[in-house]
């Protein structure tokens, strides 16, 4: 190692031992007006986390998502409540893949948006965090709904302590504008194996009692106050799904028809029929039709 590489180890070091007592840095107020979307995210230079606003955010609306209409009364009626400062829930929202989760929040957020809502992503890695998300939006006017997309947990993750905490488990009070959406393929967030059922034990008087195993997995999905469940399509759903896509992108009734065996065909390559494979399907054959839009 030559006399400079030496010396920029050293202070490298050095750096790293200053930087270890120093206090965290405080995050910088973004620029409110020019997002309703932001993600939380860190400098590249290690000078501490941030929110950085979603120029480009997802257009998708309320009415471009069939049926899962339960659900969407649901979330919808929740997040009213919470733009206009009433009572209102944590939501998880659990279930089949790409029948959606994601895009259900989204769409509340361009529906609520003239309202004062606002949207936060988190990153799973980054739910340690939470508590500094929070005071930062702690005193203004806007109903932030904190947004974690798909998540589940492993054994030991730290971020699941963290967003137990957040959602109910704090000696400080949770702050009356902010909610946490969250999605997820794992009801209880977390894998679930067989032997969790060692945990189960048989009391003298016969009773079951559940293990402390199962009981630590169930206790953070129950700190939502609201639950939606998303299932499978069915073929009419999907082709309907498929259909008014591709009336978004310009086709007509008689290319829509005349797509139905492909759209089929599609879902049974990608096994399965949701909401985003229906998307994608239109994406891929309006793209494909002649600029004319004649399909023959």
């Amino acid at each position: 190692m030559t006399p400079l590489e030496q010396f920029l180890h050293r202070a490298e070091a050095l750096l790293a031992r200053v930087e270890a007592v120093l206090p965290p840095a405080v995050p910088r107020e973004p620029d409110w007006k020019r997002s309703f979307a932001f993600r939380w995210r860190k400098r590249a230079s290690g000078g501490g986390k941030f929110l950085q606003p979603v120029l480009h955010a997802s257009s998708i609306r309320l009415e471009d998502l069939h049926h899962v209409d339960a659900q969407k009364r649901q979330i919808e009626q929740n997040t009213r409540q919470f733009v206009l400062r009433r009572p209102a829930n944590n939501v998880l929202l659990t279930g089949a893949r790409g029948t959606g989760k994601s895009s259900l929040i989204k769409a509340c957020l361009n529906g609520f948006a003239s309202e004062g809502l606002r949207l936060i992503e988190v990153d799973k890695s980054d739910l340690a965090d939470l508590p500094d998300i929070v005071d930062l939006v702690a005193g203004r006017p806007e109903r932030f709904v904190v947004f974690c997309d798909d998540l589940s947990f492993e054994e030991g993750e730290a971020g699941y302590k963290a967003l137990k905490v957040a959602l109910d488990g704090s000696i400080a009070a949770q702050s009356d504008n902010v909610l946490i959406y969250a999605t997820s393929n794992r009801r209880h967030l977390m894998p679930e194996k067989q032997s969790d059922n060692a945990g189960y034990r048989h009391g003298e008087d016969g009773d079951l009692h559940p293990g402390e195993t199962v009981e630590e997995r169930i206790s953070l999905s129950e700190r939502f106050g609201l639950w939606l469940s998303f299932y499978p399509f069915r073929q009419d759903d999907y082709l309907g799904i498929a259909a008014h896509w591709l009336a978004s992108f310009g086709c007509t009734p008689q290319q829509i028809e005349a797509a139905r065996p492909e759209a089929l065909q599609w879902a049974l390559q990608r096994g399965s029929r949701s909401g985003r494979v229906a998307w994608q399907f239109a994406k891929d054959y309006a793209g494909r039709l002649p600029e004319n839009g004649n399909n023959e």
